[in-house]
């Protein structure tokens, strides 16, 4: 299956492909966590794997070191066969509350780090925009700026009715680095996306979820059984499939119509359970289950 991990060339760097050695410890569920990562936490063991934002006293703040180990952790699921959808969240009250400003502070006069993190940034959106397997963002609470475009860079939203979305860009005298301008518009549209950046004001998940910003928006108590049984439904799918599905969706946004109206008449995928699931369904037809 041809599938697009390259970096874009200005976060094909060294360190971006890096990936430092993780041992592993088994869960109390059976997964597999890496005990090497020091701000994010990694769940694998199955068809879901969960990447969990693990700064909770800082709101999930991102830092350098946190985006380099959801780097390796991707990549890490990336190389996992098993891995069908990875859930992406943050611990406590935050998915993340953006940028640290306090470790971006400390590189203020360091041009070359500065430069680093936003590649390394883009990098794993990157990645999590073109990685075969489905990326699933669980919100709950904060999910602002920096944190709003990770988010972004998964193929599906889900977020508690707790949860608040915010581009605050604008009121610390900044703009969009890490493509949020490009990947909003295209989820909320041109005028929705102008107000959110140019006011900077705080959206509730209702009307995140009534303007398409997420897929849908659920009391706190459910997220978790919302964002299962969303994995679970896809699970039940060829992966094969829905590879296929992501690159064509991610050609469409990376291509002009009648090309990629091309591009999908003729990419050639492999989905190897092809024959297996076609006589399943023609003996469930036959039977007058299907």
């Amino acid at each position: 299956m041809s599938l697009r991990h390259a970096p874009p060339a200005e976060a094909a760097l060294p360190a971006a492909g890096a990936t430092p050695t993780v041992a592993h410890k088994k869960t109390t569920s059976g997964g597999d966590v890496g005990e090497a990562f020091t701000q994010i936490e990694l769940e694998t063991g199955g068809p879901i794997a969960r990447l969990t934002l693990n700064r909770p006293d800082q709101l999930n703040a991102l830092s350098p070191t946190l985006i380099d180990e959801c780097i390796a952790a991707t990549q890490q699921v990336m190389a996992d066969g098993a891995v069908r959808v990875m859930i992406v969240s943050g611990k406590g009250r935050a998915f993340s509350a953006g940028v640290d400003l306090k470790a971006s502070g400390a590189h203020a006069h360091d041009p070359e780090a500065r430069r680093r993190f936003s590649a390394q940034a883009r990098y794993l959106i990157h990645l999590w925009e073109t990685m075969p397997q489905i990326t699933v963002a669980k919100i709950d609470g904060y999910c602002f700026t920096g944190g709003l475009e990770l988010a972004l860079g998964c193929d599906l939203l889900v977020c508690s009715d707790r949860s608040v979305f915010c581009d605050t860009h604008a009121k610390l005298g900044f703009k969009s680095g890490w493509g949020l301008s490009q990947r909003v518009v295209r989820r909320i549209g041109v005028q929705r996306a102008k107000e959110m950046s140019y006011t900077a004001r705080r959206v509730p998940a209702d009307e995140a979820a009534r303007i398409g910003l997420v897929l849908d928006s659920v009391p706190a108590e459910q997220l978790d059984a919302r964002v299962e049984t969303l994995a679970e439904q896809m699970i039940a799918n060829s992966a094969g499939s829905l590879a296929a599905y992501k690159d064509l969706y991610y050609q469409s946004q990376n291509r002009l119509y009648v090309d990629a109206l091309q591009f999908e008449y003729t990419a050639n995928y492999v989905i190897s359970d092809r024959k297996t699931r076609q006589a399943a369904v023609t003996a469930g037809l036959g039977s007058g289950k299907g």
